[in-house]
């Protein structure tokens, strides 16, 4: 066998069949569920009485069709099986990720919402006991939603290895200082907890110098500045927003796997996120 011959299979890009099935049941109950409800969900949020809010009725529109996705298992089929750990494959969730993206409001609807679908990955894989309890939950039955933060105003931080936010150790806490920029998601209500990237080892090696840490928007010193603006749109109340920490402090427990693996967990979660995202 040629080298040729023995990755050829790496230019298959057609789904799997088992992956199929899911596929059409996808297509179908959007089609029939949810475009149906869409300009509805959009016109009950026409009159809302706060931009940064959601209309009367509309939360209420969207737990109905997530019941109905709940029902027919088409819920959370973006994480592999708890017990067997098979799952949809990269390139299959591709295919689905881009029915979901024909309509603005299905992803949620089917809780493959971005940026939690990353979020939930990441705690899935990484997460402590305490933290799923606590976070994982709540996003799996798309009580809450969250955000993930890592991009920056002074630096080119699309390169996770450029982080300048800083969180440094005071006892049995780590207090975090600096700015963020486009941290999607964090304009919703409905966001209760950030996976946030930060510096805790300047001297460390390049790959080693920075953490993920776990901050819920309700600690005192979370500052949202405003909502940054995407082609003139500020996707309210969805926001991608401008945030300042201000001596914000939280337990050591809120790490995720470990001081200075920060850039491996982005590594764990942007590289599916950006193939999912790119098919939407």
């Amino acid at each position: 066998m040629t080298a040729l011959e023995s990755t050829v299979d790496m230019f298959d890009l057609r789904m799997s069949e088992k992956a199929r099935p899911l596929y059409e049941q996808v297509k179908t109950f959007i089609a029939e569920e949810v475009e149906p409800r869409t300009a509805e969900f959009f016109r009950l949020g026409e009159d809302r009485a706060e931009r940064w809010g959601y209309g009367e009725g509309q939360l209420e529109l969207l737990d109905e069709l997530k019941n109905k996705a709940k029902e027919q298992g088409l819920w959370n089929f973006f994480l592999p099986d708890a017990e067997t750990g098979e799952g949809l494959s990269n390139l299959d969730y591709a295919y689905i990720a881009m029915e979901l993206g024909k309509n603005p409001i299905a992803s949620e609807c089917l809780n493959c919402s971005a940026p939690d679908t990353g979020n939930m990955e990441v705690l899935e894989r990484v997460g402590t006991p305490e933290q799923k309890e606590q976070w994982l939950t709540p996003l799996l039955n798309g009580e809450i939603r969250s955000a993930y933060v890592m991009t920056e105003p002074d630096v080119a931080s699309s390169d996770a290895k450029q982080i300048a936010c800083r969180a440094v150790k005071d006892g049995d806490e780590w207090v975090i200082n600096g700015e963020k920029y486009y941290a999607s998601g964090a304009g919703d209500p409905r966001c209760k907890i950030m996976i946030v990237m930060l510096q805790t080892n300047p001297d460390g090696p390049p790959h080693k110098r920075q953490s993920q840490i776990l901050v819920p928007m309700d600690t005192p010193g979370v500052e949202i500045l405003g909502p940054m603006h995407v082609f003139g749109e500020d996707d309210a109340p969805h926001g991608h927003m401008h945030i300042r920490f201000n001596d914000v402090r939280v337990p050591e427990s809120n790490m995720l796997l470990g001081e200075g693996r920060g850039f491996e967990i982005s590594q764990l979660r942007l590289g599916p996120g950006r193939i999912h995202h790119c098919m939407r």
